[in-house]
């Protein structure tokens, strides 16, 4: 008669915790209100919210501040903690993937004032490896140079959101020794005339907007600096 050996329960692994629960600490930060004023909490207090324990908790705050999402600063037995810009940016992405899939792509409107740039997107425009991909994802080689629109302060926040849409993708490269960034760019109308936003990965104008076409929007109509402008972009 074989013998059998009993089985024997082996020791459950223990859960990995997903990233996406660091996630969710973000999100209950930001309903805390540590998007604009630092939250005083405890370890023991976000564990309880998320449905973690007080050390778990306290390892997604760890990870969560050496990635540069959020700060703290400790008194006493709490922690004053606040959400980081790049937080933000990661939340925002989450919005509108859900508003994209709940409402559909997005549209918005807005105006500004033209006005003048200091000529870069003349040289950047001209590149080959801009051009290439512009003339295969947008449908047209782009008049050389860009129209700015400053927009109004009323609208920065609104019109800073499109960073968060789908949009056509221009992708970086390198060339005579320099690298080229990236950029999305977004269909859009300019007084009625079709055009694109060009949204760069890396920009230090953040009140001032830049749209593309295959003809020269200033010409075409009849801008001049300080003129007001009717705009309309639509997410891909």
């Amino acid at each position: 008669m074989t013998a059998v050996t009993p089985a024997t329960s082996a020791t459950p692994a223990p859960r990995t915790r997903p990233r996406g629960e660091e996630r969710e600490l973000l999100k209950l930060l930001a309903l805390a209100g540590a998007h604009h004023t630092p939250a005083v909490l405890t370890s023991g207090e976000l564990g309880r919210r998320l449905g973690v324990s007080q050390q778990a908790a306290d390892r997604y705050l760890v990870a969560l501040e050496k990635r540069g999402l959020l700060t703290r600063q400790f008194a006493a037995r709490r922690q004053r903690i606040t959400l980081t810009p790049p937080a933000l940016e990661l939340l925002r992405a989450d919005y509108h993937v859900y508003r994209r899939i709940f409402e559909g792509p997005a549209s918005m409107r807005f105006s500004g004032v033209v006005t003048s740039g200091l000529g870069e997107g003349r040289y950047y425009l001209s590149q080959p490896g801009y051009v290439v991909q512009f003339s295969e994802r947008l449908g047209y080689a782009p008049y050389p140079g860009t129209l700015n629109v400053k927009l109004r302060p009323e609208d920065l926040a609104r019109v800073s959101s499109v960073r968060g849409w789908n949009g056509l993708r221009i992708d970086g490269f390198q060339a005579a020794g320099r690298t080229f960034g990236g950029a999305t760019c977004h269909a859009a109308r300019l007084s009625g005339r079709p055009c694109h936003l060009i949204v760069p990965d890396r920009t230090s104008h953040q009140d001032v907007v830049e749209f593309v076409a295959p003809e020269f929007l200033r010409e075409a109509l009849h801008l001049k600096d300080g003129d007001p402008l009717d705009v309309e972009i639509q997410e891909a």
